[in-house]
């Protein structure tokens, strides 16, 4: 199990022999269960609590100027008089999602924060926003049950068996349903995952480590000790932004992290595979390269955003302060919306939210997202547009 101290290098994983019995109530095939006899190879993550991360010289250089560039674009942000938070933590999160095949458009995704999607996947990607919300307000404390509640947070809808703790099962990544035997990797037994996860939250509140290294670090070590029965993928990238507001790095908003990862996803999953073997550089250049992504497409959004804001209180004739403006405003980071979810962000009476959905309306800046007369829902087309066109451009590399 590889050290406290490792000069040079980072520890690998190593592997150990389990038995295997297969589960009669499984189906399969003579062959498959032919293939699921005898022993199988779990991993053994190394303890990384008090190991030392040595990155190459053109690797660090790399962390620290996507460090700044994230610090940058945050701070940029920050400062916009504009409701942009939540509009980039529903960006970082439905992009953390499509990285597991979770794709679902801006308009679903906002018509399933107010429960009228049909979209499966759309109704995933709003418990993803709940996962990240919890790892954010969770930044201060990155310790065991923080990271539980994250998980929580993302399933507890759609998944409820598989929360409030590690798992108790061995699980495995390709190869079949049947057994671990055929898998593309297979993490630690679940007997390990307790201690495997305290030494994980050690290394995590380290302060001798650079923030982005120690959040790319991190977050392959979760990956590799996959300590839930699903949901890691997504729980992991929750970790990954919880660290960087735990290190200060991003304090105001969540840069689209997972959005640049939306770039190569292959070559985020070959570098999770460098780690395994006990190379670091792969992971933190990736997550280095995946922070510039995020920041070049982020600012495109956030100006995409602005400029229909802008549009938008130049077309309404009405007070500065008046319900009208400010129902816009809100529409910049809520672009789907009723009356009733209108009346409690502007704290007015759901005829007065009317009146203002209707009043935009008329100007073109709202449609109408559902038929019939009842549960009428309405979207802001350009921001919906902005936000499908911000996901086109991570899955296209198109940063421009």
């Amino acid at each position: 199990m590889g050290d406290d101290r490792t000069i040079g290098g980072w520890p690998p994983v190593e592997f150990e022999d389990r038995p295997w019995e297969h589960d009669p109530e499984v189906a399969a095939s003579r062959r498959a269960l032919r293939q699921a006899r005898g022993p199988y190879a779990a991993a053994v993550p190394p303890s990384i609590a008090s190991a030392v991360p040595t990155v190459s010289p053109e690797v660090a250089a790399l962390a620290d100027d996507a460090t700044a560039e994230l610090a940058r674009f945050d701070a940029e942000v920050g400062m916009i008089a504009a409701p942009f938070t939540s509009i980039l933590l529903r960006s970082e999160s439905a992009s953390s999602s499509e990285v597991e095949h979770l794709t679902a458009s801006a308009k679903q995704v906002g018509l399933a924060e107010l429960g009228a999607a049909a979209s499966v996947n759309a109704r995933l990607v709003v418990a993803n926003v709940r996962a990240m919300q919890a790892a954010l307000d969770l930044s201060d404390r990155l310790d065991e049950p923080a990271v539980i509640a994250m998980h929580d947070a993302l399933l507890r809808d759609t998944a409820p068996q598989f929360v409030g703790g590690w798992r108790d099962q061995q699980v495995w990544i390709g190869g079949g349903a049947v057994s671990p035997h055929a898998a593309t990797f297979v993490p630690p037994h679940h007997e390990r995952v307790p201690g495997l996860m305290r030494d994980l939250v050690a290394f995590a509140e380290r302060t001798d480590v650079p923030v982005l290294v120690q959040a790319a670090i991190a977050h392959a070590q979760f990956e590799t000790v996959h300590p839930f029965p699903d949901g890691n993928g997504r729980t992991g990238r929750a970790l990954l932004q919880g660290m960087l507001r735990h290190g200060r790095i991003t304090r105001n908003v969540t840069v689209p992290v997972s959005a640049g990862l939306l770039r190569d996803p292959e070559g985020y999953f070959t570098a999770l595979g460098e780690y395994r073997a006990g190379r670091i550089d792969p992971i933190v250049a990736v997550v280095a390269d995946a922070s510039f992504a995020a920041v070049t497409n982020g600012r495109t959004l956030v100006g995409d955003i602005r400029s229909a804001g802008e549009r938008w209180n130049g077309a309404v004739r009405a007070r500065v302060d008046s319900s009208v403006h400010r129902l816009i405003s809100f529409l910049q980071s809520q672009p789907v919306v009723n009356a009733k979810t209108v009346a409690a962000a502007l704290e007015v009476t759901e005829v007065t939210a009317q009146n203002g959905i209707d009043r935009l309306v008329e100007v073109g800046i709202l449609s109408r997202a559902t038929g019939g007369e009842r549960n009428r829902i309405w979207h802001a087309t350009e921001i919906v547009e902005a936000l499908d066109r911000f996901a086109e451009r991570a899955r296209r590399g198109r940063l421009g």
